[in-house]
């Protein structure tokens, strides 16, 4: 009887939080690390670490149910990178951030909202003695 118990008390621990965020209005988290890293986040809890503080700055600068900017996500590869490299993170984690540094380079982004130059358009090139001419 115990041999079958202890697989359903797993099974309910780990659908635990999943249920509680769906009575709070929102889907499940999938999160690969802490309480921000991956699709979803377990708001308000504080970060766990550096990496889930950096996946939280990404889902913060994220609309809700959008696509972040190419800078937020880019700041999320920069900020993971460095975690990666960082001696005084646990190996694990520095692991992970190696990982989340390459998946943030691949995640889609909004299309950018500045202007785009008309077709045709080409750019004037100066040569370097029109350069030194405004030094004067």
């Amino acid at each position: 009887m115990i041999r079958f118990a202890l697989p359903l008390v797993l099974a309910a621990g780990m659908a635990a939080p999943a249920l509680a965020q769906q009575q709070l209005g929102r889907p499940p988290a999938m999160l690969l690390h802490g309480n921000y890293c991956g699709p979803g986040n377990n708001a308000p809890l504080p970060p766990v670490d550096a990496l889930d503080a950096a996946c939280a700055r990404h889902d913060a600068c994220t609309p809700r149910g959008g696509l972040a900017s190419q800078a937020c996500n880019l700041r999320l590869q920069r900020e993971a990178e460095l975690i990666s490299r960082d001696p005084r993170q646990p190996e694990d984690v520095r692991m992970l951030a190696g990982l989340t540094a390459i998946g943030a380079g691949l995640l889609p982004s909004a299309p950018s909202t500045a202007a785009v130059p008309a077709i045709g358009y080409a750019p004037v090139l100066h040569t370097p003695d029109e350069w030194d001419e405004g030094e004067e």
